[in-house]
């Protein structure tokens, strides 16, 4: 008998038939390719990829007509394999009708969103952003890879360190060449890592393709390029738009003041192309950005003023215009600012996400400084509009730099079923989970703390708190004391594990955690109960950047080569 995953993919080759359906229903895969032998039929025009490379994650596509002419499409995810091709993973799209606008799922989550299979391909690896800027090591920052199959002698252990040519650049942010997937590009390829500088404003483009375990640098953009050509400077958040160029939003100017907007890079030689903006007047600042091809826009949020708040939080830079303020929204195709948002002074908007249904026109904005999370939605014609839906309240204290001490939310993730919407809190120390079937109405469901400022036996005292009747205990994992709170979070595909890292900016990590700049930061994993809603630490895995061979680094983002929660945007 052959194989049945070679059968499956030299059946999938050859290109189908106008008016071709699926054969039958097609079932939920448990991950034996031969249950869907007979239902892989590509879009008109396309086939599925040949295989490239072992170890490589490629897609494929099907769809089906059902009894009342509405289409239904999946997206099939591959490992390839030295023995042919393996079905890892199947993510139901909605019911589209034959225009592709009608959300009709008979699988339709609460939001309508995309819902991914309980076979969804684990992630195996991470690549992780670290720096040893302000930890009084002269060493270069660099990539790490992180193994992440539990069935691996190195799991949890970084396995490769790909070392940046440069010393106290902030690797910071980063983000895939390729994010953007349309159904009709059936083929997603995460060859390509960007990795922009906060401080230095370099930029350095990874190969993870050749060798996903082993990455390698390809291309380096130097700062002079960036200031010259396009007077932008500490470069943040990466993302790929849908013509294939990759967008990177500045957070200033090279003179290290506020400035917003974005550059854009050439989607397959990487040269720097130069603005993104149309002639348009630029935001007073910037950080992070999202956008929806199906309602032509984008979102940005504001960032602070480096050269200020750079050097750490002075309670004297607030009520003077340091910390952004304003949510930005843009006419996608016409790179031009058509509406802003003031949310509040000092309010700090960092992270933005639009929900993953391609076609919702609503998204969430984390504000770290007032501890409110905002929802902006379309309202009529290309008009949008911003509600709160969440406040944290501030904690009464003691023994730190305010009396006040206010939910610092620096990232925000949603789940790719749009079920469940993450938030990290910095300061306070916990994860927080929250139920959208309602998403005007964000229900908590979950939340645990990983460390903060104000756990039992710390130099802070709660005086009043709205929310806990007492201080947080310490978190130990593996022996090892966990300083710092959670910052950056990233969400596996099956929405089951929430990775985590706790440093949030290496001259703010010196002054609010030292104990973590000395020590070095962690990578830990929160399990997650994606049914009713519950957050775990998994007590059995622990990433130490505190024993790495140079001495502890602090670790920022995180992103899987499989896929993640916060890379991927249909289009």
């Amino acid at each position: 008998m052959s194989n049945p995953t070679r059968t499956m993919w030299s059946q999938s080759k050859a290109r189908p038939q106008p008016g071709l359906r699926a054969a039958a229903e097609p079932r939920r895969s448990t991950g034996n390719a031969a249950e869907v032998t007979q239902l892989l039929v590509p879009p008109s025009g396309h086939a599925l990829p040949e295989p490239q490379a072992c170890g490589h994650i490629s897609a494929g596509a099907m769809e089906e007509f059902d009894s009342e002419n509405r289409r239904r499409r999946q997206i099939l995810y591959f490992h390839l394999r030295k023995d042919g091709p393996k079905l890892m993973h199947v993510v139901n799209l909605l019911n589209l009708d034959v225009a592709g606008t009608q959300l009709v799922s008979k699988n339709r989550t609460s939001t309508g969103g995309v819902e991914a299979s309980g076979c969804a391909p684990r992630e195996e690896v991470a690549y992780v952003t670290c720096t040893y800027r302000k930890t009084c090591i002269d060493q270069p920052d660099y990539l790490a890879t992180i193994d992440l199959n539990p069935r691996s002698p190195c799991y949890g252990q970084v396995i490769h360190r790909l070392p940046m040519p440069n010393l106290k650049d902030e690797l910071h942010a980063s983000g895939w060449s390729t994010g953007c997937t349309c159904f009709d590009n059936i083929t997603t390829k995460r060859t390509k890592l960007i990795l922009p500088c906060l401080i230095s404003s370099r930029i350095y483009v990874v190969d993870v393709g050749s060798q996903c375990r082993a990455p390698k640098l390809c291309k380096m953009i130097e700062p002079v390029d960036v200031f010259w050509k396009c007077n932008k400077g500490y470069l943040n958040v990466p993302r790929s738009l849908p013509n294939g160029d990759i967008l990177i939003a500045n957070v200033g100017d090279p003179s290290g003041n506020a400035k917003g907007g974005f550059i854009v890079l050439d989607g397959e030689t990487f040269e720097l192309k130069g603005n993104w903006e149309n002639d348009c007047e630029v935001p007073p600042s910037g950080y992070d950005f999202w956008f929806q091809p199906r309602h032509n826009v984008l979102i940005s949020s504001a960032g602070m003023v480096l050269k200020r708040a750079g050097c750490g939080f002075n309670p004297d830079d607030l009520k003077k215009g340091v910390y952004g303020r304003r949510l930005n929204v843009w006419n996608l195709s016409c790179r031009t600012l058509t509406q802003c948002f003031d949310l509040g002074e000092d309010s700090l908007p960092l992270c933005v996400k639009f929900l993953h249904n391609p076609d919702a026109a609503e998204g969430y904005v984390s504000c770290a400084l007032s501890g409110v999370v905002y929802r902006f939605y379309k309202c009529e014609r290309d008009n949008w509009a911003v509600e709160e839906v969440i406040r944290i309240p501030a904690k009464d204290v003691t023994g730190w730099i305010m009396h006040k001490m206010p939910a610092f939310t620096v990232d925000l993730v949603i789940s790719m079923d749009d079920k469940y919407l993450y938030l990290s809190n910095w300061w306070h120390g916990d994860i927080r989970q929250y139920e959208l079937s309602k998403t005007c109405k964000p229900r908590l469901v979950g939340q645990v703390f990983v460390g903060g400022s104000i756990l039992r036996g710390g130099p802070v005292a709660v005086c009043r708190d709205e929310e806990l009747k007492c201080q947080p205990e310490p978190l130990v994992i593996k022996c090892k004391r966990v300083y710092g709170g959670p910052c950056k979070m990233q969400l596996s595909l099956d929405g089951k594990r929430l990775y985590v890292t706790n440093s949030f900016y290496s001259t703010w990590d010196k002054q609010f955690y030292p104990n973590m700049a000395e020590e070095g930061s962690v990578m830990l994993q929160i399990d997650v109960d994606t049914e009713k809603g519950g957050l775990t630490v998994n007590k059995n895995f622990l990433v130490d950047f505190g024993k790495e061979p140079n001495g502890p680094c602090l670790a920022h983002e995180i992103h899987f080569p499989c896929g993640d929660s916060t890379s991927d945007i249909l289009a």
